[in-house]
């Protein structure tokens, strides 16, 4: 059986579909990595279970997806472009239905590429949005250790009970839009775009050959005579997108702590400011040591692992190709 080869309206309808389940399963956790990710001092959250029940406790269970609104508005043609851009790449690269290693990486790498300009601006946001509640979270931890320390607080400060009472005003993705055109241009909302591109690139170039060659097995037991299903079964995509994502995910994750820091606009009391990526990881190293580069790795593998799971689930499901059969 020669392989059906998918239009590309069909590949982003799978690519976005695949996105919206994902992130919906996994937002609680991505949240807990980027708070993970950003405790410099204060340690508000002792690890993952720890930063969710807390975030519950406070905020509530929809607190949880603090973010999750842009992310489920930007997912769509993120992924869509990622798993779109990927199938275009190595059919250009392919010769004769065979692919070389070299023409997945470099497939991987262009897909990783062109996710960028909407990546970005995505997590830009989202960031904003899930870094909110550890902020507010660690101001009452800081006001009671500078009352133990320094005496009565100074004048121009509410004292802790009124502080207590008034609560922080939540910031908004169009808030934060808006002050970030206004103030930076169009360049705030791509603070970070050359983080986000070291990280995308390498995690892609890993991702998508790696899964290929896992889901190949599948397509290979099921084919016999030499022939080849046009997809593999569901339960193969799935465990394939999820054993390369987790790989992916950790390799990358010391890259994707750089660029949760310098995407991170307001900083908690004794907290570092970057100016660049060097400056960066060089900060980090001093000040927290190369442990700090892995924070948040265990959550971003789960948060990795069931997303591309899923992503790919669907993806090779063809929900694409079944709603263009009812629109047709």
């Amino acid at each position: 059986m020669v392989e059906k080869k998918v239009s590309l309206p069909a590949k982003l309808i799978n690519g976005g579909v695949a996105g919206l389940v994902g992130v919906t399963c996994v937002f609680p956790i991505d949240l807990a990595k980027t708070r993970l990710q950003n405790q410099q001092g204060v340690q508000v959250y002792k690890g993952m279970l720890d930063c969710l029940a807390k975030t519950i406790r406070t905020e509530g269970y929809f607190g949880c997806y603090r973010g999750a609104a842009v992310n489920l508005t930007l997912v769509t043609p993120e992924k869509a472009i990622k798993l779109a851009a990927n199938d275009v790449f190595r059919q250009k690269l392919s010769k004769d239905g065979h692919l070389p290693l070299w023409g997945e990486v470099l497939a991987g790498c262009g897909a990783g590429t062109c996710q960028v300009v909407v990546t970005t601006p995505m997590e830009m946001l989202k960031i904003q949005l899930q870094d909110a509640g550890r902020l507010a979270a660690q101001r009452p931890v800081q006001t009671a250790a500078q009352a133990a320390s320094s005496g009565p607080a100074p004048s121009l400060v509410a004292p802790p009970s009124q502080a207590r009472r008034t609560p922080p005003q939540r910031p908004s993705a169009t808030g934060i839009t808006v002050e970030l055109l206004r103030t930076r241009g169009l360049a705030g909302l791509y603070r970070g775009a050359g983080a986000t591109l070291m990280r995308d690139v390498p995690f892609s170039m890993i991702y998508f050959p790696l899964f290929a060659n896992l889901n190949a097995l599948g397509q290979e037991r099921a084919g016999g005579q030499g022939a080849v299903q046009a997809r593999s079964p569901f339960w193969q995509s799935f465990m394939a997108g999820c054993t390369a994502g987790s790989v992916a995910a950790i390799a990358v994750t010391p890259l994707d702590v750089i660029k949760t820091r310098l995407q991170t606009l307001q900083k908690g009391e004794g907290e570092d400011t970057y100016r660049g990526i060097i400056d960066c990881t060089r900060r980090i190293m001093k000040r927290e040591g190369p442990s700090a580069f892995l924070k948040g790795a265990t959550c971003r593998a789960l948060v990795i692992a069931p997303l591309f799971g899923i992503a790919q689930g669907v993806y090779f499901l063809g929900v694409g190709e079944m709603v263009l059969g009812l629109l047709g």
